[in-house]
């Protein structure tokens, strides 16, 4: 069981290696910033709003891009192992494939979730900025977090790339205590990056499905259908039969009970904030995980199946 976990985690580990050094990633990356960024822009034209635009536009960023990127790494990793034939020397070992489709998928979420995870740590802080919080204390909590950056990689010399994984965590708590001034807000970033979270692990292991067996350009496009189909599950299992006919809603209605129901990830606003009456933020964060880990564990089986079967010769 551990030489197994081992191995996974080496596999995850060179797949998240590979992943943020790709340039493609590393700009969906900089866009994320850039718009946390922007929000501030945009808070300055709303009336006494600054912190719900923050919020509000931080967390659409984190789900938005969190999803690209995920559809990004599990499109084109696994082919890039078998272009690159990097994939036989790996299999020659002791090693299952099973075992290899999950250390990627792994992979993908672990540099997923340092995305998100510093993508609400910034979140977070331009949030305590807009709140009022005391420039004095933003500048120390930037000073410490660079001087846990600074110590991480100082720390990880040989592999520096990995400095990141340590950091966000200590980032995100950081600016967490930071935008105390915005209690609701604050609740409102922090629960949609968990859910963001889950959501990409949704994607991710449809990707990771589809690559097991397909090229990535397929593997993308049929990614992205599942993911608009899956946002859009609650409007298709509510089209009337009268506008659009028995036969189309029909066929709506049975691909709304099929695919994953991602409108879960993005709840209303009232919900975040807590302040919907019936139903508790945490809670509700808690189910929705443990739909998403149900699904993505159906899924991933499936890939495993198809990895099986298939032929590199």
């Amino acid at each position: 069981m551990a030489a197994m976990l081992v191995r996974m985690l080496a596999i995850a580990l060179n797949t998240y290696r590979e992943a943020v050094r790709a340039r493609l990633l590393l700009g969906i990356f900089a866009l994320g910033l850039a718009t946390c960024a922007y929000s501030l822009v945009i808070a300055t034209l709303s009336l006494h709003n600054e912190t719900r635009v923050v919020a509000d536009l931080s967390a659409a960023s984190m789900s938005l891009y969190g999803v690209i990127m995920a559809i990004a790494i599990g499109s084109t990793s696994l082919y890039r192992e078998l272009e690159h034939r990097t994939i036989f020397p790996i299999l020659s070992r002791p090693i299952a494939r099973w075992e290899y489709l999950l250390g990627k998928y792994f992979g993908t979420m672990l540099t997923v979730a340092v995305f998100v995870g510093v993508d609400a740590a910034a979140s977070l802080m331009l949030l305590a900025i807009e709140a009022g919080q005391p420039p004095a204390r933003v500048a120390t909590a930037l000073v410490v977090d660079a001087v846990a950056l600074l110590a991480l990689l100082l720390a990880t010399r040989r592999g520096r790339v990995f400095a990141a994984i340590f950091f966000t965590p200590i980032a995100v708590l950081v600016s967490f205590y930071l935008a105390s001034p915005a209690p609701d807000e604050r609740q409102l970033i922090a629960a949609s990056a968990v859910l963001a979270v889950c959501e990409v692990a949704v994607v991710a292991s449809v990707a990771t499905m589809f690559s097991s067996f397909s090229t990535p350009v397929l593997t993308a496009t049929f990614t992205a259908m599942v993911f608009v189909i899956g946002r859009s599950t609650d409007t298709m299992a509510r089209l009337p039969q009268k506008a659009l006919g028995p036969a189309v809603a029909t066929a709506a209605h049975a691909l709304a009970r099929i695919f994953p129901n991602l409108h879960v990830y993005v709840p209303a606003r009232t919900l975040l904030l807590g302040h919907a009456p019936t139903i508790a933020v945490w809670p509700y964060v808690a189910m929705a995980a443990v739909q998403a880990v149900a699904y993505s564990a159906g899924l991933l089986v499936l890939g495993i199946v198809a990895f099986r079967r298939r032929d590199f010769a």
